[in-house]
């Protein structure tokens, strides 16, 4: 197998998000199946690699994986003639990608997207870890209801949130939190509503991974259902959504759930969260290494031959549907 490069800007303070924490995630569980490494490309850092240091070698045993969205362009340009993988978290960025490079997903949504915007790029789905930490410790659950600040909508901050907070023991997170576990763990309800800040984006939600995390930890989850979110989330079955018709309606339904939980909502989630964690992710991450690893040999010694959908070609294809309907048209 070829040694894997996981490209980010850096990992100080100024780039951290939650795309960031997911790279090395799948850099450690890379590590586990064949010769990985971390590289920045906008910093030096100490103990870790450089490309500029990196692209003075010979780099044909070398799979760069890319995955910062609003570089991707530049960096696909940068290390044209290299062996590249895009490792897609959000969707909408407006770049296209050659059928030379790879994608891995991180959900079916953004595979979905991929799927119809790149449709001869080799085109995998690996979803995001869910750390073991995050599981029911069982703990006193004196926390109604739970919310952090980061990426919530103005409804929620400025019309749910006053509302319950009159009728039930609301924490909002403002800052980091260290240890989040023991949060969820102590929350009976958890809320989340990022349609707006990712709509305001101009960008896909890639995964969110925080419902997740505290359903892991028990916790009721009522969310937006917006880009990613829509590959496991299931109304009335693991979630509720939230936003729903009127405030009222709102609150209704979450004292419902703090005063009586859904059995359904609150049984287990072991068995959904199988496929995130660690385990089946390693399984699934070296099968799509093996395929892309045969991908590279083929390219090497094979050139692409099937034309892409230019805008002309629909342009044409729209036209010549357009100028049917007209003739068909009687008066």
């Amino acid at each position: 197998m070829k040694k894997l490069y996981f490209l980010v800007p850096g990992t100080d303070k100024t780039f951290f998000c939650g795309g960031l924490v997911a790279e090395l995630k799948i850099l450690n569980l890379a590590k586990e199946i064949c010769n990985s490494e971390l590289v920045t490309y906008r910093q030096r850092e100490i103990d870790t690699l450089f490309l500029d240091d990196i692209l003075k070698q010979d780099t044909r045993d070398i799979i760069f994986i890319i995955s910062w969205g609003f570089d991707i362009p530049k960096l696909i340009k940068r290390l044209k003639g290299h062996n590249i993988v895009y490792h897609a978290h959000s969707s909408g960025y407006g770049f296209n990608i050659p059928s030379y490079i790879p994608i891995i997903t991180v959900s079916h949504n953004t595979m979905g997207y991929w799927g119809q915007k790149a449709p001869h790029s080799p085109i995998y789905y690996l979803p995001n870890q869910i750390s073991d930490e995050f599981c029911n410790l069982n703990l006193t659950r004196d926390i109604d209801v739970l919310v952090q600040k980061r990426k919530s909508s103005r409804y929620l901050l400025e019309q749910l949130v006053p509302r319950l907070e009159s009728r039930c023991k609301v924490v909002l997170i403002t800052n980091f939190v260290e240890d989040i576990t023991k949060l969820f763990n102590h929350s009976k309800v958890y809320l989340y509503d990022s349609a707006e800040y990712w709509g305001q984006q101009n960008v896909s939600e890639g995964f969110g991974l925080q419902p997740m995390e505290a359903m892991a930890c028990g916790c009721q989850v009522f969310s937006s259902l917006n880009g990613g979110l829509s590959d496991y989330l299931d109304p009335e079955f693991n979630c509720q959504k939230i936003a729903v018709y009127s405030t009222d309606y709102d609150v209704l339904r979450i004292l419902k759930a703090i005063d009586n939980p859904n059995p359904n909502i609150v049984s287990d989630p072991s068995q959904m969260l199988i496929n995130y964690r660690s385990k089946k992710i390693i399984e699934r991450l070296e099968v799509i290494l093996n395929q892309i690893n045969l991908f590279f040999d083929h390219k090497s010694n094979f050139a692409s031959d099937i034309k892409n959908l230019q805008k002309t070609t629909k342009i044409k294809t729209l036209t010549k549907k357009v100028w049917s309907k007209l003739k068909s048209y009687k008066v």
